[in-house]
């Protein structure tokens, strides 16, 4: 199966958000939300599965999902929502999503986002227009499509990492000499070259090569311990706080019961008075 992928060149990006127009005409995403938690209203959302990040010196960095090798977002998911496809797309299906956001903390590149607001809210990223091709409605992503300048261009990942590193030896006082993605957390399905370090991408700038997955499964494994300790901790508070509420309704209620016995009605006077 041959793997796919993206391969963006930051040199030639001239940050006109055509690949962002229609991702979200494709994808019928809906109109951005300036919500008060982002930072801009052209910060990734789950309107906006791609966008431009303008950086000094008339520099456009497109940001997407990185579609990792092995992803990290797929090895969290608890009931499978998140997978890897043979093609490469990372994709996920929203009907056995439970909305649990796993897979937003454990991403490297922070990019999963959730439909706050919906009533039922669940994750939404770019899936590199899986669906539409497969079923043969599109031949390559609706980004890569539409860019005007072959800026982010598509095809299969072998191909456009040989294309990467022939640019990179044309022209070496262009590039800095790496293909990002090409290693970084196993290696990615979407790639760039850059003649500027593109760090600020991931949630720190150097990820290591190594596939996350099982640094993450570390940690996952004793989700299930800590949920027992904690349900076991809490039911354990309940019981000692409801037995003190019970002991102190009781007392209560035996020390009215001694107060109604001590009091005469008809004289409105307590027994032990009326004795005197």
């Amino acid at each position: 199966m041959r793997q796919m992928s993206i391969l963006t060149d930051v040199t030639k990006c001239i940050g006109c958000e055509e690949c962002v127009k229609a991702c979200k005409e494709t994808n019928k995403t809906g109109e951005d939300q300036p919500w008060r938690w982002q930072r801009k209203i052209d910060d990734l959302s789950a309107t906006r599965w791609t966008t431009i990040l303008p950086r000094p010196d008339r520099h456009y960095v497109r940001k997407q999902c990185r579609h990792c090798l092995e992803p990290a977002c797929a090895s969290v998911c608890p009931v499978g929502a998140m997978h890897k496809t043979p093609e490469g797309p990372v994709v996920y299906n929203s009907k056995i999503c439970m909305g649990c956001r796993y897979c937003m903390m454990a991403c490297p590149y922070g990019i999963p986002r959730y439909t706050w607001a919906d009533a039922v809210p669940y994750v939404r990223k770019c899936i590199m227009c899986y669906d539409k091709i497969s079923s043969g409605e599109l031949e390559q992503p609706a980004c890569t499509k539409a860019c005007p300048k072959e800026a982010t261009i598509y095809g299969e990942r072998e191909e456009l990492i040989r294309l990467a590193h022939g640019r990179i030896e044309e022209n070496p006082d262009l590039y800095i000499p790496k293909v990002f993605g090409e290693h970084e957390v196993g290696g990615t399905s979407v790639l760039y070259l850059s003649d500027i370090d593109l760090g600020f991408l991931g949630w720190k700038e150097d990820l290591g090569d190594e596939p996350l997955p099982m640094k993450t499964w570390v940690v996952l494994n004793k989700v299930p311990g800590i949920f027992v300790g904690v349900g076991v901790t809490m039911f354990g508070l309940y019981w000692i706080i409801d037995r003190r509420m019970r002991l102190q309704e009781e007392a209560l209620e035996k020390k009215s019961a001694s107060t109604d016995a001590q009091h005469d009605p008809e004289t409105g006077t307590d027994k032990v008075e009326a004795k005197k």
